[in-house]
């Protein structure tokens, strides 16, 4: 059923389910936001605006998630660790009196067993250790390999510098097989230079 939801619209910021998101809040609204929270259930409702403005429509699909740590400051802002929970796809935006927007969305249930094939997973991590060569990143590969396929895929689906229209259809991609596929592909796409030139991009 569709349950109603307090949402921080931030491009860039995407959440994945059993991942964790290091958020500073210190607008007015979104301290509003993270009060009202707090005296509920805890849930935010993490989603991408389609543009960096104020009002702009929304993706369709964003994730909940829950404050676990948080620090409140004297001057009212707030350092916390959004928890996430589930994904969930919009329904329609509310018309609500509340400082910080409100959307009404039906929560997405993955299937958390779901594993990659030893195929996929080798592959991906081919492929991934090719991409942190091309950009110069440091990777500890055997706590990489520690890592269940879930943990492993929607980690660095979230982490991975990407444009946002890129971690959206991350997010949105109907399982992990189809996240890891989008994922190997991204990588592929971004890891090509043209000299000194800037990483291209999808936007």
């Amino acid at each position: 059923m569709p349950t109603r939801l307090s949402i921080f619209p931030l491009t860039g910021a995407v959440l994945f389910p059993g991942l964790q998101l290091p958020l500073h809040i210190f607008e007015p609204r979104y301290r509003s936001l993270v009060g009202d929270s707090l005296v509920r259930d805890r849930r935010i409702a993490m989603i991408q605006p389609q543009r960096s403005e104020d009002g702009a429509p929304l993706y369709d699909v964003g994730c909940v998630g829950r404050i676990g740590e948080i620090e409140a400051m004297d001057d009212g802002r707030y350092n916390l660790i959004l928890e996430g929970e589930s994904r969930f796809k919009m329904v329609r935006e509310l018309d609500v009196t509340t400082a910080f927007r409100q959307v009404e969305g039906e929560l997405i249930e993955d299937d958390e067993d779901e594993a990659l094939s030893y195929a996929q997973r080798g592959g991906f991590e081919d492929e991934a250790r090719k991409f942190a060569d091309r950009q110069g990143y440091s990777v500890d590969w055997d706590s990489v390999e520690r890592l269940d396929d879930m943990s492993l895929i929607n980690g660095v689906s979230q982490i991975a510098p990407f444009d946002p229209a890129s971690k959206q259809a991350l997010l949105e991609a109907q399982n992990l097989s189809a996240r890891c596929e989008l994922l190997v592909q991204l990588m592929q796409f971004y890891g090509r230079r043209d000299g000194d030139e800037e990483i291209i991009t999808l936007q």
